[in-house]
């Protein structure tokens, strides 16, 4: 693939939420979410959804930026900290691969560099490549 920033834009509901991947590499991603009104619960703190949304995408696009479709079969979040700040940062790193299998971590923290939320994400490595699927 190519851009995997690109093919990541075509996420039409991380895109909805004003996620960006800012970058990626095969096993990591960096992505940001720049708190809006739209992201807050009825506690005025950054709705868990935003959050989960926010991990998922950093995940996706660290999994598949070896070029392989990957989809997640198992995926969990824990908050760790209300988000009430203007900007938060989801980081993605790679704890294990294989041919079928792969696991990542992501933490999420604040403006403050404060631990927000702990994301662990199982994908599933499929024999499609991304270029594959783009082209069908």
């Amino acid at each position: 693939m190519e851009n995997i920033k690109e093919f990541f834009k075509n996420d039409k509901f991380a895109a909805m939420t004003g996620i960006e991947i800012q970058e990626v590499s095969p096993g990591y991603a960096k992505a940001v979410m720049n708190i809006e009104e739209k992201h807050f619960n009825a506690l005025k703190t950054v709705q868990g959804g935003a959050l989960f949304t926010l991990a998922d995408l950093t995940f996706a696009a660290a999994s598949n930026a070896y070029g392989t479709v990957v989809v997640a079969i198992n995926a969990n979040i824990s908050f760790v900290k209300a988000a009430t700040g203007k900007t938060l940062v989801a980081e993605a790193k790679e704890t294990s691969i294989n041919p079928k299998i792969s696991t990542y971590t992501v933490k999420i923290t604040d403006d403050e560099g404060d631990l927000v939320a702990i994301f662990q994400g199982m994908g599933y490595r499929k024999k499609i490549s991304l270029d594959e699927l783009a082209h069908t």
